[in-house]
């Protein structure tokens, strides 16, 4: 056995590429974009290492362009949801048993091959399947996902360094165990790195895992359990099932072995989750990790001292990049009176000037909503929003399902700060702006507390520091990631390490060493070398 300690730096952030016309990067990923579209791919759930075939498909579509067929995916039910689980703890001993260099290597291989090899393909699935444009698709399925990969071999090979002291004639030392059992991993579409994340943060610790996609990230999942294949990820580590969401939670959360739940999605699932565990607490070997990033009505907060060329370049972009479909996204915006009327003219200059399209069409800012559901519900608060006496339309409002789930860009006055957009998630591309008096700031922060239940994402933008710092203090509990001076959106792994509170999860901080200390179970070794052989202390001894 060769023994050494071995050195994992911290990493630098991938770059990321521009794709600008001439460019070598948008030749290339402009080829890989026809070569996809030229096929239809025949995705298997991967079960053991096995690919899995049932014979019920769903069909793919680029949501830009429903008419087209990328491929299908074959759907499972129960028993493939136990296959999986079986497969799991199958590879469970020898998994956590891996020496950590050689589980360290299998990740950052496949983080090699995303920024070399399979980069245009990583980032053209995401493309067609989520209908991300191409710099969307870079800075998630490309470099986030890459960082996601790298540093957290870093963070746990730091965990790992982490040891106790030692008295005389002892030795003490932490092992990091993987937990004892299997983690289900629940992914949502809006985010191919974080479908990438929250499966392999679990394994790189020595966990097995079933993981269960969204319909619409299947694309992409299938590709990047391609490269995690190729890296040499041994059979049944992650296991890769397409079962609706309430036949895995059946399935898992009545397994004894159940011993974790990574989640990303909707506030009313993690709750339904976090409820069917409780009830099912006898039934385990022990206490699930309960990991979960859900909703958001994410905030932007203007002062009155605000520069109004920031504020509605945060907003256009933290509003409208990719459709709005951000957990991060800005959906509220609290704009000072003095200011409005300039911050409404760029607005409605903004959105004009953006084109809505496929993503095959590189000057296209905004594509499609990721399916029909998401663009009727969409559509229904803005056709609310219409015909209320208690908002203005400031610019979009346009919706047409015809060739694809389109929406336009739409910015909202709402008179009333707890008009129902101010208010509740919508996930799409509508923000609704308050105007308040601008000698009313402090105020202001008060209702931008009271509003959400959420409190994942929020921006202070002001050229006065005092405000800066009120803001600062009174929206401490508001937003796990708060912005000064920038978009609420665009968290980088290692820089914004990400997550919130309140009803947007356990701000368990994915991209952070916070995250990965959730997926393993720590055991203190103490080896006494000359063991006494009297059982009697000195106190006891006559004077």
């Amino acid at each position: 056995m060769a023994n050494g300690t071995f050195s994992y730096p911290m990493p630098i952030n991938e770059p990321v590429l521009t794709y600008s016309p001439g460019s070598k990067e948008r030749a290339t990923l402009k080829a890989v974009l026809k070569e996809l579209k030229g096929q239809q791919v025949d995705v298997p759930m991967i079960i053991g290492g096995e690919e899995v075939r049932t014979g019920k498909q769903i069909a793919l579509h680029p949501p830009h362009e429903i008419a087209h067929t990328l491929g299908h995916f074959h759907v499972g039910d129960a028993s493939h949801a136990t296959q999986a689980i079986e497969a799991a703890l199958k590879a469970r001993t020898e998994w956590a048993n891996t020496n950590w260099e050689t589980r360290a290597a299998i990740f950052l291989r496949a983080a090699d091959l995303i920024a070399t090899k399979y980069r245009p393909y990583m980032n053209g699935v995401t493309m067609l399947g989520q209908s991300k444009n191409a710099f969307q698709a870079e800075i998630d399925s490309a470099c986030e996902l890459v960082d996601f990969l790298r540093f957290n071999v870093h963070f746990l090979s730091e965990i790992y360094k982490q040891q106790p002291i030692s008295g005389p004639g002892m030795h003490n030392r932490s092992e990091y165990r993987a937990l004892e059992g299997f983690v289900l991993a629940v992914t949502p579409f809006n985010f191919t790195a974080i479908g990438g994340n929250l499966p392999t943060s679990a394994a790189m610790c020595g966990n097995v895992v079933v993981w269960k996609p969204a319909n619409t990230a299947v694309y992409s999942a299938h590709m990047f359990m391609k490269v995690l294949e190729e890296a040499g990820l041994p059979a049944g580590v992650i296991n890769l099932v397409f079962v609706s969401g309430p036949v895995i939670g059946d399935v898992c959360f009545n397994h004894p072995d159940f011993a974790g739940v990574h989640f990303t999605g909707s506030t009313g699932v993690f709750n339904s989750m976090w409820k069917t565990i409780g009830a099912n607490m006898s039934n385990y070997k022990t206490y699930p990790r309960i990991v979960g990033e859900t909703g958001g009505k994410d905030f932007v907060v203007a002062h009155s001292s605000a520069n109004p060329d920031v504020v509605a370049t945060a907003l256009l972009r933290g509003a409208f990049e990719y459709q709005g479909q951000k957990c991060s996204a800005a959906s509220r915006a609290y704009i000072p009176s003095n200011i409005a009327e300039e911050v409404k003219s760029k607005l409605i200059a903004g959105v004009k000037s953006m084109k809505v399209g496929t993503v095959e069409d590189f000057s296209n800012f905004v594509n499609a909503v990721i399916d029909e559901k998401s663009f009727d519900s969409i559509q229904a608060y803005i056709e609310a929003a219409k015909s209320s006496p208690d908002v203005n339309i400031w610019v979009g409002g346009g919706c047409d399902k015809s060739v694809g789930y389109f929406i336009e860009p739409t910015v909202i006055e709402a008179k009333d700060p707890k008009y129902v957009t101010m208010c509740e998630e919508i996930f799409g591309p509508v923000l609704t702006v308050y105007v308040y008096p601008a000698d009313k700031f402090s105020e202001t922060l008060d209702l931008v507390d009271q509003t959400s239940p959420y409190a994942l994402t929020g921006a202070v933008i002001s050229q006065d520091r005092a405000a800066v710092e009120l803001a600062t203090v009174k929206l401490r509990n508001a937003a796990g990631n708060f912005y000064i001076n920038d978009k609420p959106t665009g968290a980088v792994v290692g820089q914004q390490p990400f997550g919130g509170a309140r009803a947007s999860g356990t701000n368990d901080k994915a991209g952070s060493m916070l995250n990965l200390y959730r997926w393993i179970s720590a055991r203190t070794v103490k080896e006494t070398f000359v063991p006494p052989t009297d059982y009697r202390y000195p106190f006891l001894e006559e004077a």
